[in-house]
């Protein structure tokens, strides 16, 4: 029997529509992405939510939903103000610390949780600054080991950079930055990296292009702005950028 283009359409459409439906009886099927991060495989911490997963999608709702923090507490330690702080997007952070001279965003929420809630977290070979009242408050725990407190002491932005400082980000002139913050490494991929200073690395068009997964932008243009401008996470590409410098400017 040889079907006509109408009967053959009618039996695809409920082909799709009832493998849908079973897909989602039995939970196979998501219209939204997940925003629970991955959580550990194994040893101790194995079944809990990993903070490196920490997307700069997340809002502090969905963070509070995975980690035993609250947004409020999230809030308090990013300098975040507003009526409904579980709907704060972590990815709004690097605009609002634009102008600090530091790089605060996506990592530094990572750093904050793994911190506060005392699950691991490798910051091995990674500048993550935090704010000052982040630090007070996991200073205040009085549970950090002491390799913890080496590191935000070396990596906690002076006193006065706050976020009330900064917002509105447009407009403001460059805040001038504390003599006494480490200095950055001279071949450091940075949110004020530009694809130019890559090129000029040594770190070919082809790998910066299979990274960024799209063809490289104008050359004067910075890997963070090239991020944001994409809906990608910075703190997914710097790491994988770096390594590909690391290999040419060891």
């Amino acid at each position: 029997m040889t079907l006509t283009s109408k009967p053959l359409a009618l039996i695809v459409l409920v082909m799709l529509l009832g493998g849908i439906a079973f897909s989602s009886s039995m939970g196979w099927w998501t219209t939204e992405s997940s925003k629970q991060p991955a959580t550990f495989e194994e040893g101790e911490f194995a079944g809990q939510a990993n903070p490196a997963d920490i997307r700069g999608s997340y809002t502090f709702g969905d963070i509070a939903g995975s980690f035993a923090v609250t947004p409020e507490v999230l809030a308090q330690a990013f300098g975040v103000t507003g009526e409904d702080s579980s709907a704060f997007a972590i990815k709004e952070l690097e605009a609002i610390y634009l102008e600090s001279g530091y790089e605060i965003g996506t990592a530094s929420v990572r750093l904050f949780v793994a911190y506060y809630t005392g699950l691991p977290f490798e910051t091995a070979d990674q500048d993550i600054y935090l704010p000052r009242s982040a630090t007070d408050i996991l200073l205040s725990l009085g549970d950090l080991t002491p390799e913890q407190i080496g590191y935000l002491e070396k990596y906690t932005i002076p006193t006065g950079i706050t976020a009330a400082t900064l917002e509105p980000a447009v407009g403001l002139s460059p805040l001038p930055v504390d003599s006494s913050a480490p200095a950055s490494t001279e071949y450091s991929v940075k949110g004020k990296t530009t694809f130019g200073e890559l090129l000029s690395w040594g770190v070919s068009l082809e790998i910066i292009e299979g990274i960024i997964g799209a063809p490289m932008p104008d050359p004067a243009m910075t890997v963070k702005d090239f991020a944001s401008a994409g809906g990608l996470d910075f703190e997914t590409l710097r790491p994988a950028l770096q390594m590909e410098v690391d290999k040419v400017k060891p």
